[in-house]
């Protein structure tokens, strides 16, 4: 299977480890992710509140370049997803505004026709490679570990394009091909304060502290979203001190968790990276002995 990436901003610079657990765990899957040559900006969460038709065309130049490939575009990005999505929907929905937008692309010596189909990862691993695929690489079983699954805001709302915009699922059941147990996790669609700790920190500390509290008994949290891990990693102390209670709680991607399973090397994975440790949660899957596995 081939798709092309969509890397986005993110991946490139504060969530590397995102980027290089996704390539790895793929590649271990016989995936090969192909990134999007000439790619830009996806326009983030900022760029619809200053200038909506350039919100959109952002977006649609990166389906445009996919549409001349004539592939699918994968991104893991929640955010990126998010905007690529809502880029189809709307030129789809609105012949004049695609008009408006094709006429701004124009500029940049390409034409959007709306066929290209967008993908989040996470859908690429659970409907398309599969998780019997998935479990059959699994070198060291994460039995015993307990994963709070955090789907956060954007994922599954409000296009819906897969699982269950309610209560997404496919995150819980990735986990579970894993050998681990997906926690109940009443706030897994929740949002965790975005760019809120820039502007109204109060109000995102807030967030982040009922993420963390509720998701106290787990041995980490897994997410699909640079902006949730960055949030729930970097603010968990201080909205612990808040709430007068500590949290240490290591907040991985799901490429992470997958490659942990598999048996990857660490520097692959970008576990360093994290500013809460994970050093307690390797140690613990390293304790379970290695398997051989198909062709491997």
């Amino acid at each position: 299977m081939k798709y092309l990436f969509y890397p986005g901003c993110s991946l490139k610079s504060t969530a590397v480890e995102y980027e290089s657990s996704s390539m790895t765990v793929m590649r271990e899957l016989g995936v090969d992710l192909a990134e999007l040559p000439d790619w830009n900006c996806c326009g983030a969460t900022v760029a619809s509140g200053a200038n909506y038709l350039l919100s959109l065309a952002l977006p649609a130049r990166n389906l445009a370049l996919a549409e001349q490939a004539e592939s699918d575009l994968v991104a893991a990005c929640s955010g990126c997803f998010l905007n690529l999505v809502r880029a189809k929907h709307e030129t789809q929905q609105s012949p004049a505004t695609r008009e408006k937008v094709n006429t701004i692309l124009a500029e940049a010596g390409v034409q959007y026709y709306g066929t290209t189909r967008v993908r989040h990862l996470l859908d690429v691993v659970v409907s398309d490679v599969g998780l019997e695929a998935v479990s059959e690489r699994v070198r060291r079983s994460l039995e015993g570990v307990r994963v709070a699954p955090y789907y956060g805001c954007q994922i599954v709302r409000p296009y819906a394009e897969f699982d269950d915009p309610a209560d997404p699922v496919f995150m819980d059941r990735l986990i579970a091909g894993l050998g681990a147990e997906a926690v109940p996790y009443p706030l897994k669609t929740a949002c965790c304060g975005g760019v809120l700790t820039t502007t109204k920190r109060d109000v995102a500390l807030k967030l982040v502290g009922d993420l963390m509290a509720a998701a106290r008994d787990a041995d980490c949290i897994v997410t699909v979203c640079p902006l949730c891990q960055l949030n729930l990693d970097l603010w968990q102390a201080e909205a612990g001190r808040r709430l007068r209670v500590e949290f240490n709680i290591p907040v991985l991607y799901f490429t992470q968790l997958m490659g942990l399973a598999f048996g990857l090397p660490e520097s692959e994975l970008g576990l360093s990276r994290h500013i809460v440790s994970t050093a307690s949660l390797v140690e613990k899957v390293a304790a379970v002995p290695m398997v051989a596995t198909p062709g491997g």
